[in-house]
């Protein structure tokens, strides 16, 4: 199974960094493995003390989901999904996890191929900047966000689609 190498994460990094410095915004960027586990955390001199700890959570939150079903293509999708259905759950996962769960804009899965080698987290802007940011260093590092192989059912396609419309990424869609 093929598998993050800091030297990639560290690319990725540097390309969210750079992205962040050009639109004036501190953050911070965490990625973890396909379990969750970190390999690699960073905070950019004037992000939030809390940013590392959110950045972590945004990440681990999507390795877990997404990890679970492909109906769960990032943290904005995982929160819709929660808040149309049960969203006394998702808190009651971030009780169960000890607060590593938060469904949020700035994260997505990070696929070899049809592998999930993890997912990363970015904090400290707009939910909305996050998600640049994180679009802008996957496209400069050539992360892909989405397996090679589409399992996805039709269904999930559209519902997910229109969660991408409500917030404008429509870069993202199926």
């Amino acid at each position: 199974m093929p598998k993050l190498k800091l030297a990639e994460c560290r690319r990725f990094m540097d390309a969210a960094i750079e992205k962040a410095q050009a639109m004036g915004v501190p953050v911070s960027i965490a990625i973890v493995g396909p379990e969750g586990h970190l390999i690699a955390l960073e905070r950019m001199d004037e992000a939030g003390f809390i940013t590392p700890d959110t950045a972590r959570s945004k990440a681990f939150t999507v390795a877990a989901f997404r990890s679970m079903s492909p109906r769960f293509p990032d943290g904005l999708v995982i929160q819709q999904w929660f808040k149309e259905r049960n969203p006394q759950m998702l808190v009651n996962a971030s009780v169960f996890t000890n607060g590593q769960i938060v469904a949020s804009g700035g994260c997505a899965p990070i696929f070899h191929g049809d592998d999930m080698v993890g997912a990363y987290g970015i904090s400290g802007a707009t939910s909305g900047q996050d998600e640049e940011i994180g679009a802008y260093a996957r496209a400069k590092v050539g992360w892909a966000h989405q397996a090679t192989t589409d399992l996805l059912p039709e269904d999930a396609k559209l519902h997910i689609n229109e969660i991408y419309r409500q917030v404008g990424l429509t870069d993202r869609m199926f």
